[in-house]
C-alpha cells in the first residue's frame, strides 16, 4: 500500500476562467434556457482563450465544468473551429487574405510588407515581444477593398505602407497601456483602434 506521505496532494481545480469573467460568463449563460447552459461553450471558449493565453487542458476541462459538460465534448468544439488556438500565439491575431481576388489587386505582393511591419519572420508565426501572430487567410469577404485584413476579427481595408504603420504603432501603444485581457485572442477588440483607419467589427 503506498505511504500517504508519498502521494501528492490532488490540485485545485483550475478557475482563472472564472476569475477574470465571472460577469461576462453569468451574461453568456443566462441568454439560454435552464438546462441549456452547454449552448454557451463558444462564448466562454473565447473567454478562456483570452483568459489562459491560448486553450489549453486545464482551459478545457474548466469550460466544461462551469457549463456541466463531459471535457471530449468541449475539445471536440476546439478542433472544429479554426479560431481556438492550442498553440501558443500573439494577443494580436492577424488574418491577412491571400485569396485569388486579394492577390489580382496586390496583396501578395504586400505579404512580406505586413511581416515586416508586425515583426514576424513570416506568415504562421509570431514575432519575439508575442505581440503578433500573422496568418494568410483564404476569403475574408472583402475582396473589393484588398490589400485588407483583420486584427483580432476587426476589419482593416485599404492597407499602404503608411496606414500599416499606424495601425501597428497604435496597437503597440494599446497593449503599452496595459489594457486589460479580452476575447478572443487577449487584447480584445480592436475596432477603431487608429484614428482614420478604416475598422469595422466582424460580421455575426
Amino acid at each position: 500500500m503506498p505511504d500517504p506521505a508519498a502521494v501528492p496532494p490532488a490540485l485545485p481545480p483550475a478557475d482563472r476562467l472564472q476569475r477574470a469573467f465571472a460577469a461576462e460568463i453569468a451574461a453568456a449563460v443566462a441568454k439560454y434556457p435552464a438546462g441549456r447552459q452547454a449552448s454557451a461553450v463558444l462564448d466562454l471558449l473565447y473567454l478562456a482563450q483570452a483568459a489562459y493565453g491560448r486553450i489549453t487542458t486545464e482551459a478545457i476541462e474548466e469550460v466544461a465544468a462551469v457549463l456541466e459538460m463531459d471535457p471530449t465534448q468541449v475539445r471536440g468544439v476546439v478542433g472544429f473551429y479554426s479560431l481556438f488556438k492550442e498553440e501558443p500565439h500573439g494577443r494580436f491575431v492577424i488574418h491577412y487574405c491571400t485569396d485569388l481576388p486579394c492577390a489580382l489587386r496586390g496583396a501578395d505582393a504586400f505579404l512580406p510588407r505586413v511581416c515586416r511591419a508586425f515583426g514576424v519572420p513570416g506568415p504562421g508565426e509570431t514575432s519575439p515581444d508575442g505581440l503578433f501572430s500573422v496568418e494568410e487567410a483564404m476569403c475574408l469577404a472583402a475582396c473589393d477593398r484588398a490589400p485588407m485584413m483583420q486584427v483580432n476579427l476587426s476589419y482593416f481595408h485599404d492597407l499602404t505602407d503608411e496606414r500599416l504603420d499606424g495601425i501597428v504603432a497604435a496597437l503597440k501603444a494599446k497593449a503599452a497601456a496595459g489594457e486589460a485581457v479580452g476575447p478572443p485572442f487577449g487584447f480584445g477588440s480592436v475596432r477603431g483602434v487608429a484614428e482614420g483607419v478604416p475598422s469595422v467589427e466582424a460580421p455575426s
